[in-house]
């Protein structure tokens, strides 16, 4: 992913920040492993006693039931934390049916894609001719209305504003804060067979999502006064070469103008959203550890009643 700042002119790499509840998974994951360790012990120490007594028995099942609170209480976090997920989820999909609505209504044709968060600039749209990344004429005019909706409707999803300097911020409902709004860049198949042609092809989706990037915030100055809770600016880039081509446009049998018209499908923008709240994979890890320990539980307690 490319970032870059228009003061200097000069293009800079950064790594996509994923925003997870940093401080709460850790230590949720912190405990699982001090819960885990402790089974393992109770079991090996239970294991190796060749005359067990009763008392030893309650004892082990009473720390068992412990740790089986304690890991209930946990879970009970944990499904909090994914009814937040869902939360950000039903935010995002309404972004996105806000700008559908919005760009549909300025004669812009999109599609979007809720599951992740996708708005994808049609053929009608913004496209690329071959092996190029200036905007035409067309193509101008339609990110000057693309700039203008967004302007209108991102402030709505955003948390903080720069304006002259000056960072204001706001609270907004869960989950409904713009962590980041990648513009990708995409490029047909063409060139792809040889190293050359496939170097040429991330470079040029990149020039592609740069220069729809600059006509934006050209048009709407604003759009680079947007910023996350963490008061960076939301706008970002990222190129794709042809590595994400629109299912279906990549056939190759049929008519030659059949297949052009698929492939310059996939020289065109796409804007990914990403909200403030989306660690549902790190989230996922942690059940699935609270699972395994459940099991472990089991097994313990199966012992002690067998003694």
């Amino acid at each position: 992913m490319l970032a870059f700042d228009d003061t200097v002119g000069q293009h800079a790499v950064e790594e996509e920040e994923e925003n997870y509840f940093v401080s709460m998974t850790d230590m949720m994951v912190g405990i699982l492993f001090i819960f885990i360790i402790m089974l393992m012990v109770f079991a090996l120490q239970f294991q190796k006693q060749t005359d067990t007594s009763e008392i030893q028995i309650q004892e082990v099942l009473r720390k068992v039931e412990e740790v089986a609170k304690q890991l209930q209480v946990l879970r009970d976090e944990i499904d909090a934390e994914l009814d937040g997920l869902n939360q950000s989820q039903r935010e995002r999909t309404a972004l996105l049916n806000d700008l559908e609505r919005e760009l549909k209504a300025v004669g812009l044709e999109v599609q979007i894609d809720p599951e992740n968060g996708v708005l994808r600039l049609t053929e009608n749209a913004i496209r690329f001719d071959i092996n190029k990344s200036e905007l035409t004429a067309k193509a101008s005019e339609n990110v000057e209305k693309l700039a203008n909706v967004l302007a209108q409707v991102l402030p709505r999803y955003t948390s903080c504003r720069d304006a002259d300097g000056i960072i204001s911020c706001r609270a907004l409902r869960p989950g409904a804060a713009i962590d980041t709004v990648f513009i990708e860049g995409h490029t047909d198949s063409q060139g792809s067979e040889t190293e050359a042609g496939d170097s040429r092809n991330w470079q040029l989706s990149t020039e592609r999502a740069v220069a729809t990037y600059r006509a934006l915030t050209e048009f709407q100055a604003a759009l680079r006064g947007l910023r996350n809770p963490e008061k960076k600016e939301i706008l970002s880039v990222s190129g794709y070469s042809s590595t994400r081509p629109i299912p279906g446009t990549e056939l190759v049998v049929g008519e030659e103008s059949s297949r052009i018209q698929l492939l310059e499908k996939n020289r065109r923008i796409d804007m990914r959203f990403v909200m403030q709240v989306d660690p549902s994979d790190r989230l996922k890890d942690v059940l699935k550890l609270t699972r395994n320990m459940e099991r472990q539980i089991d097994k313990l307690r199966e012992a002690a009643s067998i003694r």
